[in-house]
This record gives structure tokens, C-alpha cells and sequence, in this order.
């Protein structure tokens, strides 16, 4: 996900996404512990669009105060 594709959603879109991302991380990290876990770069990429998604939540915030 690009962050000109995050900047373009509301601030709620951006919250239920990260929701998801944070579960599909937990979902992810059980797998690998498992050994079940077939796509190995699928957790980096989560892991970024999180921090990207926090980036711009927290520009957000800034700005707004």
C-alpha cells in the first residue's frame, strides 16, 4: 500500500484498517511460529503498512492541534 493511497482515506477508514492489519500481524506471527507460514515477506509488509498508517494518524493529530 502506497502512502498517497493512506493519505487519501478518512481518518475512521484509516482506524478500521489498522484493526485489521493488527489482527492479519497476530494471525501471521501464529503461523510462522507453527511453521504454517508460506508467504514469509507478507509479515514485513504488514509491519510497514501499519507504520505507515501510524505515520499518518499521527500527522493528523499534529496538525489538527
Amino acid at each position: 500500500m502506497k502512502a498517497s493511497d493512506i493519505r487519501a482515506k478518512t481518518t475512521d477508514e484509516l482506524k478500521s484498517q489498522l484493526s485489521d492489519l493488527r489482527k492479519e500481524q497476530f494471525n501471521l506471527r501464529f503461523q510462522r511460529a507453527s511453521g504454517q507460514l508460506e508467504n514469509t515477506s507478507r509479515v514485513r509488509e504488514v509491519r510497514r503498512d501499519i507504520a505507515r498508517i501510524l505515520t499518518v494518524l499521527s500527522e493528523r493529530q499534529r496538525a489538527a492541534s
